[in-house]
Protein backbone atom coordinates (compact mmCIF):
# COMPACT_ATOMS: atom_id res chain seq x y z
CA UNK A 1 0.00 0.00 0.00
CA UNK A 2 0.98 3.09 -1.29
CA UNK A 3 1.19 6.71 1.05
CA UNK A 4 -1.83 7.93 1.79
CA UNK A 5 -3.09 11.24 -0.91
CA UNK A 6 -2.61 14.40 0.36
CA UNK A 7 -3.87 16.39 -2.37
CA UNK A 8 -6.99 17.94 -0.80
CA UNK A 9 -4.48 19.07 2.32
CA UNK A 10 -2.20 20.60 -0.09
CA UNK A 11 -4.49 22.20 -2.12
CA UNK A 12 -6.15 23.51 0.70
CA UNK A 13 -2.67 24.66 2.67
CA UNK A 14 -1.99 26.20 -0.78
CA UNK A 15 -5.05 28.38 -1.33
CA UNK A 16 -5.18 29.72 2.25
CA UNK A 17 -1.65 30.79 0.89
CA UNK A 18 -3.21 32.22 -1.93
CA UNK A 19 -2.67 36.29 -2.28
CA UNK A 20 -3.22 38.98 -5.04
CA UNK A 21 -2.31 39.55 -7.75
CA UNK A 22 -1.87 35.70 -7.65
CA UNK A 23 1.35 33.84 -5.79
CA UNK A 24 1.07 31.94 -2.37
CA UNK A 25 3.26 33.58 0.35
CA UNK A 26 5.05 30.77 1.64
CA UNK A 27 4.40 31.16 4.90
CA UNK A 28 1.48 34.10 6.03
CA UNK A 29 3.95 34.94 9.26
CA UNK A 30 7.86 34.55 8.46
CA UNK A 31 7.52 34.87 4.86
CA UNK A 32 4.52 37.21 3.99
CA UNK A 33 6.16 38.34 0.31
CA UNK A 34 6.87 36.67 -3.00
CA UNK A 35 9.76 34.83 -3.68
CA UNK A 36 11.40 33.40 -6.58
CA UNK A 37 12.23 29.98 -6.18
CA UNK A 38 9.58 29.31 -3.68
CA UNK A 39 6.86 30.66 -6.67
CA UNK A 40 8.61 28.12 -8.93
CA UNK A 41 8.28 25.05 -6.79
CA UNK A 42 4.71 26.58 -6.43
CA UNK A 43 3.84 26.47 -9.29
CA UNK A 44 5.31 22.76 -9.89
CA UNK A 45 3.02 21.81 -7.05
CA UNK A 46 -0.31 23.57 -8.57
CA UNK A 47 0.57 21.82 -11.99
CA UNK A 48 0.68 18.59 -10.35
CA UNK A 49 -2.24 18.22 -8.34
CA UNK A 50 -4.51 19.99 -10.98
CA UNK A 51 -4.72 23.33 -11.03
CA UNK A 52 -2.33 24.64 -14.21
CA UNK A 53 -4.65 28.03 -13.49
CA UNK A 54 -3.21 28.83 -10.40
CA UNK A 55 0.58 27.64 -11.21
CA UNK A 56 0.61 30.00 -14.91
CA UNK A 57 -0.97 32.87 -12.62
CA UNK A 58 1.90 32.11 -10.31
CA UNK A 59 4.81 32.63 -12.80
CA UNK A 60 3.32 35.37 -14.70
CA UNK A 61 3.11 37.42 -11.08
CA UNK A 62 6.79 36.03 -10.95
CA UNK A 63 7.91 37.56 -13.72
CA UNK A 64 5.87 41.05 -13.60
CA UNK A 65 9.03 42.37 -12.07
CA UNK A 66 11.30 41.21 -14.81
CA UNK A 67 13.73 43.80 -15.90
CA UNK A 68 14.12 44.58 -19.08
CA UNK A 69 17.57 42.68 -19.60
CA UNK A 70 15.85 39.21 -18.27
CA UNK A 71 17.27 40.39 -14.38
CA UNK A 72 14.09 38.60 -12.06
CA UNK A 73 14.07 40.03 -9.06
CA UNK A 74 14.10 36.88 -5.67
CA UNK A 75 11.70 38.85 -3.42
CA UNK A 76 8.32 40.94 -4.49
CA UNK A 77 6.44 43.25 -2.05
CA UNK A 78 3.19 43.39 -3.30
CA UNK A 79 1.35 44.99 -0.53
CA UNK A 80 3.81 46.94 0.66
CA UNK A 81 6.11 48.59 -1.65
CA UNK A 82 8.07 50.14 0.55
CA UNK A 83 8.61 47.14 2.40
CA UNK A 84 12.80 47.63 3.10
CA UNK A 85 12.60 49.94 0.08
CA UNK A 86 15.79 51.78 1.96
CA UNK A 87 17.81 48.07 2.62
CA UNK A 88 17.26 47.55 -1.38
CA UNK A 89 17.34 51.22 -2.20
CA UNK A 90 14.17 50.86 -4.59
CA UNK A 91 10.57 50.30 -3.63
CA UNK A 92 8.50 46.88 -4.52
CA UNK A 93 11.32 44.52 -5.30
CA UNK A 94 15.22 43.11 -4.06
CA UNK A 95 18.27 43.88 -6.44
CA UNK A 96 19.03 39.90 -5.77
CA UNK A 97 17.89 36.83 -7.75
CA UNK A 98 17.34 33.46 -6.92
CA UNK A 99 17.79 29.75 -8.47
CA UNK A 100 15.77 30.35 -11.86
CA UNK A 101 13.25 27.55 -11.44
CA UNK A 102 10.80 28.49 -13.75
CA UNK A 103 12.39 26.46 -16.36
CA UNK A 104 11.74 23.20 -14.32
CA UNK A 105 8.11 24.65 -13.55
CA UNK A 106 6.95 25.56 -17.56
CA UNK A 107 8.24 21.82 -18.15
CA UNK A 108 5.93 20.40 -15.40
CA UNK A 109 3.30 22.62 -16.60
CA UNK A 110 3.62 21.37 -20.38
CA UNK A 111 4.07 17.78 -19.32
CA UNK A 112 1.22 18.33 -17.45
CA UNK A 113 -0.92 19.23 -20.53
CA UNK A 114 0.24 16.60 -22.48
CA UNK A 115 -0.87 14.23 -20.34
CA UNK A 116 -4.29 15.38 -20.20
CA UNK A 117 -3.89 15.20 -24.08
CA UNK A 118 -4.50 19.57 -24.69
CA UNK A 119 -2.71 20.51 -28.19
CA UNK A 120 0.89 21.82 -27.98
CA UNK A 121 1.42 20.79 -24.72
CA UNK A 122 5.33 19.28 -24.25
CA UNK A 123 7.22 18.35 -27.01
CA UNK A 124 5.03 16.69 -29.80
CA UNK A 125 7.24 14.51 -32.96
CA UNK A 126 8.99 16.52 -35.13
CA UNK A 127 7.96 19.67 -33.19
CA UNK A 128 7.69 21.96 -30.29
CA UNK A 129 5.62 23.64 -27.69
CA UNK A 130 6.06 26.98 -29.32
CA UNK A 131 3.25 29.06 -30.05
CA UNK A 132 1.12 27.23 -26.85
CA UNK A 133 -0.12 29.18 -24.55
CA UNK A 134 3.15 28.94 -22.76
CA UNK A 135 5.33 30.61 -25.08
CA UNK A 136 4.58 34.10 -23.64
CA UNK A 137 5.87 32.76 -20.24
CA UNK A 138 8.32 30.73 -21.66
CA UNK A 139 9.50 33.93 -23.81
CA UNK A 140 10.60 35.16 -20.41
CA UNK A 141 12.12 32.17 -18.58
CA UNK A 142 14.63 32.09 -21.96
CA UNK A 143 15.09 36.00 -20.75
CA UNK A 144 15.57 35.04 -17.45
CA UNK A 145 17.99 32.18 -18.44
CA UNK A 146 20.18 33.88 -20.56
CA UNK A 147 20.54 36.47 -18.45
CA UNK A 148 22.36 34.96 -15.95
CA UNK A 149 24.55 32.85 -18.90
CA UNK A 150 25.45 36.41 -20.52
CA UNK A 151 25.78 38.68 -17.33
CA UNK A 152 26.89 36.25 -14.68
CA UNK A 153 29.21 33.46 -16.29
CA UNK A 154 32.06 35.27 -14.90
CA UNK A 155 33.96 33.32 -12.78
CA UNK A 156 37.59 31.91 -14.09
CA UNK A 157 36.25 27.97 -13.86
CA UNK A 158 33.67 29.05 -16.15
CA UNK A 159 30.32 28.98 -13.66
CA UNK A 160 27.43 31.29 -12.95
CA UNK A 161 28.43 33.40 -10.05
CA UNK A 162 26.61 34.65 -7.41
CA UNK A 163 26.50 38.02 -5.98
CA UNK A 164 24.90 37.40 -2.31
CA UNK A 165 24.36 34.36 -0.16
CA UNK A 166 20.95 34.88 -0.48
CA UNK A 167 20.54 34.50 -4.04
CA UNK A 168 21.75 30.81 -3.71
CA UNK A 169 18.75 30.33 -1.28
CA UNK A 170 21.44 28.41 1.23
CA UNK A 171 22.39 31.53 2.59
CA UNK A 172 23.58 29.74 6.12
CA UNK A 173 25.55 27.20 4.22
CA UNK A 174 28.55 25.94 4.76
CA UNK A 175 30.00 26.58 1.41
CA UNK A 176 30.14 30.94 2.75
CA UNK A 177 31.95 30.30 6.11
CA UNK A 178 34.78 31.96 4.71
CA UNK A 179 33.21 35.08 4.21
CA UNK A 180 31.72 34.44 7.80
CA UNK A 181 34.77 34.49 9.64
CA UNK A 182 33.57 30.69 10.66
CA UNK A 183 36.79 29.58 8.22
CA UNK A 184 39.61 27.11 10.11
CA UNK A 185 37.95 25.89 13.40
CA UNK A 186 36.51 29.07 14.28
CA UNK A 187 33.03 29.06 15.31
CA UNK A 188 29.93 29.88 13.53
CA UNK A 189 28.10 32.83 14.69
CA UNK A 190 24.67 33.21 12.86
CA UNK A 191 24.26 36.58 14.27
CA UNK A 192 27.46 37.95 13.26
CA UNK A 193 26.64 36.14 10.06
CA UNK A 194 23.52 38.06 9.51
CA UNK A 195 25.32 41.36 9.64
CA UNK A 196 27.78 40.77 7.15
CA UNK A 197 25.20 39.71 4.63
CA UNK A 198 23.24 42.89 5.56
CA UNK A 199 26.88 44.56 4.92
CA UNK A 200 27.21 42.50 1.50
CA UNK A 201 24.13 44.29 0.07
CA UNK A 202 25.64 47.58 0.54
CA UNK A 203 29.12 45.91 -1.03
CA UNK A 204 26.79 45.14 -4.39
CA UNK A 205 27.01 47.22 -7.24
CA UNK A 206 23.47 48.05 -8.67
CA UNK A 207 22.35 49.82 -11.87
CA UNK A 208 20.07 52.46 -12.24
CA UNK A 209 17.51 49.58 -13.47
CA UNK A 210 17.91 47.34 -9.92
CA UNK A 211 20.12 45.01 -11.85
CA UNK A 212 23.14 43.99 -9.65
CA UNK A 213 26.24 43.76 -11.47
CA UNK A 214 29.10 42.95 -9.17
CA UNK A 215 30.30 43.13 -5.80
CA UNK A 216 33.31 44.65 -3.70
CA UNK A 217 32.69 41.52 -1.17
CA UNK A 218 31.49 38.28 -2.42
CA UNK A 219 31.40 36.48 -5.65
CA UNK A 220 31.65 32.76 -6.19
CA UNK A 221 31.22 30.77 -8.84
CA UNK A 222 28.61 28.53 -7.30
CA UNK A 223 28.29 24.58 -8.83
CA UNK A 224 24.60 24.26 -7.55
CA UNK A 225 23.14 27.62 -8.71
CA UNK A 226 25.53 26.79 -11.87
CA UNK A 227 24.00 23.26 -12.39
CA UNK A 228 20.25 24.66 -11.43
CA UNK A 229 21.03 27.39 -14.01
CA UNK A 230 22.18 23.86 -16.69
CA UNK A 231 19.50 21.98 -15.84
CA UNK A 232 16.63 24.73 -15.87
CA UNK A 233 17.46 25.29 -19.23
CA UNK A 234 17.59 21.38 -20.61
CA UNK A 235 14.17 20.94 -18.87
CA UNK A 236 13.00 24.16 -20.96
CA UNK A 237 14.46 22.38 -24.08
CA UNK A 238 13.17 18.58 -23.11
CA UNK A 239 9.14 20.26 -23.74
CA UNK A 240 10.36 22.23 -27.13
CA UNK A 241 10.66 25.91 -25.03
CA UNK A 242 14.35 26.20 -25.19
CA UNK A 243 16.20 28.18 -28.30
CA UNK A 244 19.35 27.30 -29.71
CA UNK A 245 21.81 29.73 -28.01
CA UNK A 246 20.37 28.39 -24.53
CA UNK A 247 21.42 24.69 -25.27
CA UNK A 248 24.90 25.48 -26.65
CA UNK A 249 25.24 27.55 -22.98
CA UNK A 250 23.62 24.42 -21.44
CA UNK A 251 26.44 22.09 -22.57
CA UNK A 252 29.44 24.93 -22.03
CA UNK A 253 28.17 24.76 -18.40
CA UNK A 254 27.67 20.84 -17.74
CA UNK A 255 31.46 20.90 -18.66
CA UNK A 256 32.61 23.48 -16.79
CA UNK A 257 30.75 21.26 -13.78
CA UNK A 258 32.47 18.45 -14.85
CA UNK A 259 36.12 19.86 -14.22
CA UNK A 260 34.91 20.98 -10.78
CA UNK A 261 34.35 17.25 -9.32
CA UNK A 262 36.91 16.06 -6.83
CA UNK A 263 35.97 12.61 -6.20
CA UNK A 264 33.21 13.55 -3.20
CA UNK A 265 31.88 16.66 -4.16
CA UNK A 266 31.96 19.60 -6.67
CA UNK A 267 33.92 22.56 -5.54
CA UNK A 268 33.00 26.12 -5.99
CA UNK A 269 35.42 28.91 -7.73
CA UNK A 270 35.35 32.09 -5.52
CA UNK A 271 36.39 35.25 -7.16
CA UNK A 272 35.68 38.07 -4.43
CA UNK A 273 36.58 37.17 -0.71
CA UNK A 274 37.12 34.14 0.48
CA UNK A 275 40.07 31.60 0.08
CA UNK A 276 38.41 28.30 -0.89
CA UNK A 277 38.47 26.31 2.02
CA UNK A 278 34.74 25.94 2.84
CA UNK A 279 34.26 26.30 -1.09
CA UNK A 280 35.10 22.54 -0.72
CA UNK A 281 32.49 21.86 2.35
CA UNK A 282 30.89 18.85 1.81
CA UNK A 283 26.62 19.95 1.63
CA UNK A 284 24.28 18.70 -0.15
CA UNK A 285 23.18 21.33 -2.44
CA UNK A 286 27.03 21.46 -3.43
CA UNK A 287 25.77 17.63 -5.14
CA UNK A 288 22.86 19.35 -7.10
CA UNK A 289 25.23 19.10 -10.40
CA UNK A 290 24.10 15.69 -10.67
CA UNK A 291 21.05 16.85 -11.75
CA UNK A 292 23.27 17.11 -15.19
CA UNK A 293 25.72 14.65 -14.34
CA UNK A 294 26.71 12.05 -17.41
CA UNK A 295 29.25 10.47 -15.97
CA UNK A 296 27.83 6.64 -14.30
CA UNK A 297 30.54 6.43 -11.81
CA UNK A 298 30.23 10.33 -10.98
CA UNK A 299 26.19 9.73 -10.38
CA UNK A 300 26.79 6.28 -8.52
CA UNK A 301 28.77 7.90 -6.03
CA UNK A 302 26.14 10.38 -5.42
CA UNK A 303 23.71 7.89 -5.03
CA UNK A 304 26.31 5.72 -2.35
CA UNK A 305 26.73 8.79 -0.19
CA UNK A 306 23.31 10.00 -0.35
CA UNK A 307 22.23 6.39 1.38
CA UNK A 308 25.10 5.82 3.29
CA UNK A 309 25.16 6.60 7.56
CA UNK A 310 28.60 7.52 7.29
CA UNK A 311 28.27 10.37 4.68
CA UNK A 312 24.81 12.15 4.21
CA UNK A 313 22.43 9.07 4.49
CA UNK A 314 19.89 9.78 7.63
CA UNK A 315 16.58 7.95 8.91
CA UNK A 316 14.96 11.76 7.82
CA UNK A 317 17.53 12.83 4.82
CA UNK A 318 20.20 13.17 3.22
CA UNK A 319 21.44 15.69 5.86
CA UNK A 320 22.18 19.29 4.90
CA UNK A 321 25.75 18.15 5.06
CA UNK A 322 28.23 15.33 5.40
CA UNK A 323 28.66 13.43 9.02
CA UNK A 324 32.40 14.21 8.98
CA UNK A 325 31.78 18.38 8.57
CA UNK A 326 33.14 19.21 12.07
CA UNK A 327 30.59 22.28 11.98
CA UNK A 328 27.60 20.67 10.89
CA UNK A 329 24.06 21.23 12.96
CA UNK A 330 21.35 19.03 12.22
CA UNK A 331 19.04 21.44 13.91
CA UNK A 332 20.91 24.30 12.37
CA UNK A 333 19.50 26.94 9.40
CA UNK A 334 20.95 25.46 6.68
CA UNK A 335 24.17 24.17 8.46
CA UNK A 336 23.18 20.43 7.97
CA UNK A 337 18.98 20.09 8.58
CA UNK A 338 17.36 18.62 5.65
CA UNK A 339 15.27 20.67 2.83
CA UNK A 340 12.62 19.56 1.10
CA UNK A 341 13.27 21.10 -2.20
CA UNK A 342 17.18 19.42 -2.49
CA UNK A 343 15.23 16.51 -1.81
CA UNK A 344 12.81 16.81 -4.75
CA UNK A 345 15.53 18.28 -7.40
CA UNK A 346 18.04 14.93 -6.31
CA UNK A 347 14.99 12.88 -7.12
CA UNK A 348 14.30 14.57 -10.08
CA UNK A 349 18.30 13.35 -10.82
CA UNK A 350 16.72 9.58 -10.58
CA UNK A 351 18.19 9.65 -6.83
CA UNK A 352 16.01 8.08 -3.48
CA UNK A 353 15.37 10.26 -1.02
CA UNK A 354 12.97 10.52 1.65
CA UNK A 355 11.02 13.63 0.76
CA UNK A 356 7.05 12.14 0.93
CA UNK A 357 7.64 10.51 4.33
CA UNK A 358 9.69 12.86 6.09
CA UNK A 359 7.62 16.18 4.69
CA UNK A 360 4.45 14.57 6.80
CA UNK A 361 6.33 13.64 9.60
CA UNK A 362 7.78 16.92 10.19
CA UNK A 363 4.22 18.72 9.47
CA UNK A 364 5.09 20.50 6.54
CA UNK A 365 7.63 21.81 8.50
CA UNK A 366 10.23 24.78 5.88
CA UNK A 367 12.89 22.04 7.17
CA UNK A 368 13.88 19.38 9.67
CA UNK A 369 16.01 17.39 11.69
CA UNK A 370 17.81 14.64 9.29
CA UNK A 371 18.27 12.34 12.64
CA UNK A 372 14.84 12.76 14.45
CA UNK A 373 12.73 14.38 11.55
CA UNK A 374 11.49 16.83 14.12
CA UNK A 375 10.32 20.30 11.97
CA UNK A 376 12.91 23.21 12.33
CA UNK A 377 11.68 27.01 10.74
CA UNK A 378 8.36 28.08 9.60
CA UNK A 379 5.45 25.74 9.54
CA UNK A 380 3.40 25.45 7.49
CA UNK A 381 5.83 26.27 4.29
CA UNK A 382 4.18 25.98 1.07
CA UNK A 383 7.33 24.57 -0.87
CA UNK A 384 7.38 21.41 1.49
CA UNK A 385 4.00 20.67 -0.44
CA UNK A 386 6.15 19.40 -3.06
CA UNK A 387 6.39 16.22 -0.35
CA UNK A 388 2.64 15.92 -1.16
CA UNK A 389 2.93 15.08 -5.00
CA UNK A 390 2.27 11.52 -6.09
CA UNK A 391 5.67 9.74 -6.96
CA UNK A 392 6.20 9.08 -10.48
Amino acid sequence: MGPPDRTAEALALLEAAWRPPGFCVPNPDTYPFQWLWDSCFHAVVWARLGRPDRAQRELESLFARQRADGFVPHVVYWADPEHHADFWGRAGESVLTQPPMFGHALAVLADEAAARGEAGGGRVEGGAAGGTELEPLAERARAGLWHLVAVRRRSPAGLVSVLHPWETGCDDSLRWDDWAGAGGGAPFDRERWRSIKADLVSALDVDDDGVPRGSSGFEVGSVAFTALVAWNIRELDRVGLADARLREAADELVAALADRWDGTTWVDDPVVGGVGVSSRARTLEALLPVLVEERPEVRDEVARQLTDSTDFGAPFGPRGAHRDEAAADPDGYWRGSTWPQLLYLLEAAGLETSLRAAAVSAEWSEYWNPETGRGRGARPQTWTLLGALPAR
